[in-house]
Formats: structure tokens, sequence, C-alpha cells
């Protein structure tokens, strides 16, 4: 609890002293984002290095793991009908046992729960078929993530995910952070990462 307020804290603040580095997108404009936090709030970094994030995410990779993106994002309440933007951020890596290139790390700073804005997963299994986002929908099912702010969910970013936009009077605040191989290729620049960061 303490350091969801802590993280709170210092995510409301950006928004607020750094609003001209927060942007809107996707199609309707649903959520606004600063991917440049480690520039406007450098402490975040404490938490991409999270020990209580970091190990299951090397576990995971098999391996040591680099930063690829970080994001603070926001949805505001919302008065109409339910939106869902199914989609996979990357084809799968098929020569890794998890078929996964990528995570990412979802921590969720308010409560989510059936009358928020909330994360949504279509499970498949590491060996299962890669299917088409309509086969998939119906083999695997939709999962909406529910839980109380501090509630962290890692996924492969190749497997069928979508915010699922809903008419909330509550806002959804999340800190996403994208993880990949050491050796592997960088998935985005759209994160601005401080020398002092990675070099010192």
């Amino acid at each position: 609890a303490q350091e969801v307020a802590r993280y709170l804290e210092i995510y409301d603040r950006d928004r607020e002293e750094n609003a001209f580095n927060w942007r809107l997108i996707g199609p309707r404009g649903h959520q606004t984002v600063n991917c440049d936090a480690l520039v406007t709030i450098p402490e975040i970094d404490a938490l991409i290095r999270h020990p209580g994030v970091l190990q299951p995410v090397e576990a995971l990779l098999g391996g040591p793991a680099c930063l690829s993106e970080l994001c603070l994002r926001h949805m505001a309440p919302y008065d109409g009908a339910p939106v869902q933007g199914w989609h996979r951020d990357l084809p799968h890596v098929l020569d890794h046992p998890l078929r996964t290139g990528y995570l990412h790390c979802m921590i969720y700073l308010t409560d989510v729960d059936a009358d928020s804005h909330c994360f949504s997963i279509s499970p498949e299994a590491s060996d299962a078929p890669i299917l088409e986002k309509e086969e998939q929908l119906e083999r695997g099912g939709i999962v909406d993530l529910h839980g109380p702010a501090g509630t962290v969910a890692l996924f492969n970013l190749s497997v069928l995910h979508a915010a699922t936009v809903r008419a909330t009077t509550r806002e959804r605040k999340t800190v996403q952070t994208y993880y990949g191989h050491r050796s592997g290729p960088v998935l985005s620049h759209y994160s601005t990462i401080p020398a002092r960061l990675w070099r010192d």
C-alpha cells in the first residue's frame, strides 16, 4: 500500500506538472500517455527495476532483460458505448520456449473492476496454434483483468489483448513497461532513456 501511494503521488505530480508531455493516443483518444517519464519523473526508474517485477520478467524471458519502453497511461471517465481494440503488438518469437520476445508489465495504480476501464486478454498456450483474431477470441475467450491498485500483470505482447473502455465515472491510471531480451532488437523509440540511467 505504501508503494502504491508513493507511485500514485509521482504519477499525479507528473500529470499536473508535465501536462505538456502527455498526449492522446488511439483512434478515439481514450487514453493519454507520457512515454518520457524517465525524463519528467526520473524516480519512476525504481519501479522499472523493482525486484518484484524484474525477477519474474527475467525468469519468463529466460535471461537478462532490458527496458524497451515505459509509458504512464491515463484513461478518463467515459460516457459511451464499450470499445475494445483487439491487437497483437508483434508476431510471436517462435524460437523462444514461451514464444516471447517482449513482456509487457502493466501496474494498476487505481482499483479496477467491472465498473471501470480494464485490461483484457484472450489467453493462449505457448504450444497452441497461433490463430487470427476472431478464431483466437472464439477459442481463448476474453478475460478481463480486475484487481486493486497495485495489481501487476505480466504478459507476452504477442498474445491478443485490448484496453476495454467502458462507460464509467472513474479514471484508470497505469504504469506500463515493456521489457525485452538484452541481446534482442529494440522494440520502439517512444521512450527517452537518460544516459545516466543506462550507462552509469
